[in-house]
């Protein structure tokens, strides 16, 4: 079995870098173009946290954000989705959008949901009530948010669980994943746009398992994929080992999205080992905690360090936000004044899309090996 529905050009790969496997890309969708690699804002309940629409489309330049299938079959629900026309129309984002398939979220609702062959039965954490998604269920969910792209439904085991565990969990993620595929060519897009179904490769931190899945994912012939299941606990090397084991064998010419990643460094390490999708809640959630991403490190804005300091947050940033001080902002977060999390959220988001900008240039241009040495060493430190 195949997933059907493929659109004649989805992924156009523009440029390769000669010393490692970073790419530059080109997805086309019908809600614009993503230039890749791409760092995508995690939009989870139909919002960024804190950030206005404006700021998305002007300041941070995303290109695509995320909503999460989870979340916003509680709230607001599908028929309010439905009734707007679809998570673009409700949400006002005109550029692509991508769903989780909400798989992560159930499995971390440990001792409040029940997994079986079937699906997963759970209870909301908004007021307890009992839910079940299926891998078709999920599938007519996200036909009805209305994405661009799709996640298949998938569990993600924990990253220190043991051999016997993670091959369980796998045999269960590859039933679901054709089921997926089933249902997903069984049905059409509900609001005219075209939407692609991507497959998630598991398989925990075990070479073999993941050669498995990336191997039983490749053969569907989907129009992108993605590599699950870490940064949920395993150590970095082991992360980096299992995107290498991974893209040696998932297709050179379809994107590949590394789900939940990550630092800056991290996004950089996995861009030169031929990642082109990130997502990852930290920029937001590290933000909100007063933590700034910079190209010299990183700043905690709640130091007192900062409170007399009338530099601006970040001279080298285009970004509106960074001409406001650090002192400024720094009382602003001692105030704990809510200005504080939005500043450092937008400044955060906008650095992200920065970087994999410059990477895409330096893969363009030929020298990004180089170029991205000196970047993780800047990006290490403390300041």
């Amino acid at each position: 079995m195949q997933i059907s529905h493929h659109r004649e050009k989805f992924f156009s790969l523009e440029h390769t870098d000669a010393r490692s496997a970073a790419r530059a890309g080109r997805i086309e969708t019908d809600h614009g173009v993503i230039e890749t690699p791409i760092f995508m804002p995690v939009g989870t309940e139909a919002t960024v946290k804190g950030v206005h629409l404006r700021e998305l489309l002007d300041d941070i330049k995303a290109q695509i954000i995320l909503g999460n299938t989870y979340h916003l079959y509680l709230r607001p629900g599908m028929p309010v989705i439905e009734a707007a026309g679809g998570l673009h129309k409700f949400e006002g984002f005109p550029r692509p959008m991508l769903t989780d398939s909400g798989g992560f979220q159930v499995f971390s609702l440990t001792g409040i949901r029940k997994l079986r062959e079937e699906g997963c039965e759970f209870r909301s954490h908004i007021d307890g009530s009992r839910h079940f998604f299926s891998p078709e269920i999920v599938m007519d969910i996200e036909r009805s948010i209305g994405a661009d792209i799709m996640m298949a439904f998938d569990e993600c085991p924990p990253g220190d669980s043991d051999y016997d565990y993670a091959r369980r969990s796998l045999s269960l993620t590859e039933l679901w994943l054709h089921r997926c595929v089933e249902r997903f060519n069984a049905t059409e897009p509900r609001y005219g746009h075209h939407q692609a179904l991507f497959p998630i490769v598991q398989g925990c931190v075990y070479p073999d398992l993941r050669r498995e899945s990336a191997t039983f994912c490749a053969d569907l012939d989907a129009e992108g994929y993605a590599i699950g299941g870490l940064a949920v606990g395993e150590p970095t090397e082991k992360m980096y080992e299992m995107i290498e084991v991974t893209n040696e064998i998932l297709p050179h010419d379809r994107p590949r999205y590394l789900m939940g990643v990550g630092t800056p460094q991290n996004i950089l390490e996995a861009i030169e080992r031929g990642v082109d999708m990130f997502d990852c809640v930290m920029p937001t959630r590290n933000g909100r905690n007063g933590m700034l991403f910079t190209w010299d490190g990183t700043m905690n804005m709640r130091n007192a360090k900062w409170a007399t300091d009338f530099a601006p947050i970040d001279s080298s940033s285009p970004c509106f936000v960074d001409s406001y001080s650090r002192a400024y902002l720094h009382h602003l977060f001692k105030a704990k004044e809510l200005l504080a999390m939005q500043i450092a959220s937008i400044h955060n988001l906008a650095f992200y899309l920065r970087l994999v900008g410059e990477a895409r240039q330096h893969i363009v241009s030929g020298d990004f090996a180089a170029w991205k040495r000196q970047a993780v060493e800047c990006l290490g430190q403390r300041l």
